[in-house]
């Protein structure tokens, strides 16, 4: 295996060639392997590298194990350093950021090689973006998967706008709006994972790629491979819970979902409208309305969309605020304001869709 020069983000992301598959692992277990703008910066240099090079059949993409054993794929993005730019009148770091990522997240869904994610625990937020939108999505019985946004004052991005409304029912409304967490076996029932390989054979796997001969159509090549290794995971919860969510999830405002789920009567609805009741007003209905209204673009608008939503939140003390209370703070006590739904006007969930000042992204 040869390693790639991979400088700009100080070792914090590795870059290696074994045969015909490239291999990049996310090295910073001690932060659950967050990915900070280097080395997505480093990432997307890469990829256009790999993309261009004939020696290049595929890559594959894995985090790097901690001290205990466990393998984090990526936590998320480097959202404390964001939470320090607050006082920059003209946000022009997030602006970059934003940008930048939703560019490598286009990149990986645009790649047109076979791009392997190796899921053994921990993902969200950024570490969606960089793994999801790729041909394969391989989860072990350790994988996590959330987007827990709307607990911070942000919405659901790096792609969601595209890939949630694309789960069954209104699964994808309820897994933004709640941030609900999940395993392999509704990662495969959503259709987010692609295949389940168990945590005790990831490593073995991982080999078995480099080693496998991807000098014909590398994508069959890897099927093969993973046809050797993948396992059935238990039954889906999820799948038992598809006709209650798509009682309650339906309506056009916040407020009507919270009703139903009073209706409904359940332990799971009223566990579920207390979730709601934690998170943003603000955040939940612009989620609300990315996920329904903007339901149906290809993956670029998505993209147009949430770098629209993304810089507004970087002006909004809603985004600060979260953060303070979840990661800086971790008092979990979020002072949000407007505090009720009621205050959230359609003026203000209307500004988080329209052109930021600074002109909207584009893709070159």
């Amino acid at each position: 295996m040869t390693e790639e020069n991979n400088s700009a983000a100080d070792g914090d992301i590795i870059f290696a060639r074994q045969g015909g598959l490239a291999n990049v692992t996310l090295n910073r277990p001690k932060a659950l392997n967050a990915l900070t703008q280097p080395m997505a910066i480093a990432l997307d240099d890469q990829l256009r590298l790999w993309q261009e090079d004939a020696a290049v059949k595929a890559v594959a993409i894995q985090g790097a194990a901690r001290e205990d054993g466990r393998v984090p794929f990526c936590s998320g993005g480097d959202i404390r350093f964001l939470h320090e730019q607050q006082n920059d009148p003209h946000k022009q770091f997030a602006i970059t950021f934003y940008e930048q990522e939703y560019r490598l997240n286009t990149l990986v869904f645009r790649f047109p090689k076979p791009y392997v994610a190796l899921i053994d625990g921990v993902v969200m937020g950024g570490g969606v973006g960089i793994s999801f939108h790729g041909s394969h999505r391989v989860m072990s019985e350790h994988a996590l998967f959330a987007m827990p946004e709307t607990g911070i004052g942000l919405f659901p991005d790096v792609g969601a706008t595209y890939f949630l409304p694309r789960c069954p029912g209104r699964m994808g409304l309820y897994m933004g709006l709640t941030g609900a967490r999940i395993g392999v076996a509704d990662a495969l029932y959503l259709g987010l994972a692609t295949h389940h390989v168990p945590s005790a054979r990831m490593a073995e796997f991982g080999a078995a790629l480099g080693a496998a001969d991807l000098s014909g159509d590398a994508g069959s090549a890897i099927d093969a491979v993973l046809a050797d290794f993948t396992a059935d995971p238990d039954a889906a919860p999820l799948a038992a819970r598809q006709d209650e969510v798509d009682r309650c999830f339906v309506g056009d405002s916040i407020e009507a979902i919270l009703d139903n789920l009073s209706a409904e009567g359940t332990p799971w609805a009223e566990e579920t409208h207390a979730t709601l009741m934690e998170k943003s007003p603000t955040s939940l209905k612009i989620t609300l309305r990315q996920l329904t209204q903007h339901n149906d673009l290809d993956f670029e608008a998505a993209m147009e969309v949430e770098y629209r939503m993304a810089i507004r939140c970087n002006f909004s003390s809603e985004f600060y605020e979260g953060i303070r209370a979840q990661i800086i703070d971790k008092d979990r006590q979020p002072k949000w304001q407007p505090a009720r739904l009621e205050d959230v006007g359609e003026d203000l969930v209307a500004s988080y869709f329209q052109a930021p000042d600074s002109g909207d992204m584009t893709f070159e």
